[in-house]
C-alpha cells in the first residue's frame, strides 16, 4: 500500500490476518495492489536533469511515462493514460506511484501480468477511486497483460522504447552492491500483525459508535 494508505480503508483485514498475507507499506504514494508471481515491476530512477525539459512534478512525469509505454503498446490494444492508471480502453492493467526529491525522482509501475481472482477479495473498493472506475468491482475494472502479449515481448519492447530516450546497459545489481557504502535504512516496511489488529479494532469501534448515534 502507499505511504499514506490506511489498512482499515483499503484491506479486508480479517481474511488478510487469517491467511497471513504480508502487508507492505512502501515509501511512495499510490494505491494498494496485490503482488505475486503475476506482477511485473518497472521503475525509473532518474536525476532531475535526466529527461531534458521535463519538470520534476507528478503530472509531467506521469505524462512522460505514458509516452514510453505508448511506444511499448503501439499496435496492441487501446492503450492510454487515464488519470493515474495505464489502461486498455477502460480496463486498468498498470498502477503508478512516485517519489520526488530535490535532485531525483522515481516513477514505478506495477503491471498486472496475471492475477488470481480470489486474491482480489483481500482488497476493499477504495474511497478515493478514479472517476472512470464507476464503482466497478475489481473483476470488472482490471485486465491482464498476458491477454495481449508475452512476458518476454513486453520486456523487450519496454527496453527498446527506453533505448530511444537513454543509453542503456545491463548490470548485475548484486555485483554492483557496495558493502562499504553508508548503511541504507529503507522506509518501505512490513506492517506487523499488531498494527493490523489495532487498525481493525479501531475501525470496528468507529463503526459501532456510528451505528449507536444514527437517527431512526
Amino acid at each position: 500500500m502507499g505511504v499514506s494508505g490506511k489498512p482499515a480503508e483499503l484491506l479486508e483485514i480479517k481474511p488478510v490476518l487469517h491467511d497471513e498475507i504480508p502487508v507492505v507499506r512502501r515509501f511512495t504514494g499510490g494505491g494498494t495492489v496485490i503482488v505475486d508471481q503475476g506482477t511485473i515491476f518497472v521503475t525509473f530512477i532518474c536525476n532531475q536533469d535526466a529527461v531534458p525539459g521535463l519538470q520534476p512534478y507528478p503530472r509531467p512525469i506521469m505524462s512522460w511515462s505514458s509516452l514510453i509505454y505508448d511506444q511499448v503498446f503501439r499496435g496492441i490494444g487501446d492503450f492510454r493514460l487515464r488519470e493515474n492508471d495505464y489502461v486498455f480502453g477502460d480496463r486498468k492493467f498498470g498502477g503508478n506511484a512516485q517519489s520526488i526529491t530535490k535532485r531525483r525522482w522515481l516513477h514505478h509501475t506495477s503491471f498486472l501480468w496475471d492475477y488470481e481472482v480470489r486474491n482480489m477479495s483481500y482488497l476493499k473498493l477504495p474511497k478515493r477511486a478514479p472517476e472512470y472506475r464507476l464503482a466497478r468491482q475489481h473483476s470488472e475494472f482490471i485486465w491482464c497483460l498476458k491477454d495481449y502479449l508475452s512476458r518476454l515481448t513486453f520486456i523487450e519492447r519496454t527496453v527498446n522504447a527506453l533505448g530511444t530516450h537513454f543509453s542503456l546497459k545491463s548490470v548485475d545489481s548484486e555485483a554492483n552492491r557496495d558493502s562499504s557504502a553508508v548503511k541504507f535504512v529503507p522506509s518501505t516496511r512490513l506492517l506487523t500483525r499488531q498494527e493490523l489488529e489495532e487498525a481493525m479494532s479501531a475501525a470496528d469501534s468507529k463503526n459501532s459508535l456510528a451505528e449507536s448515534i444514527s437517527p431512526y
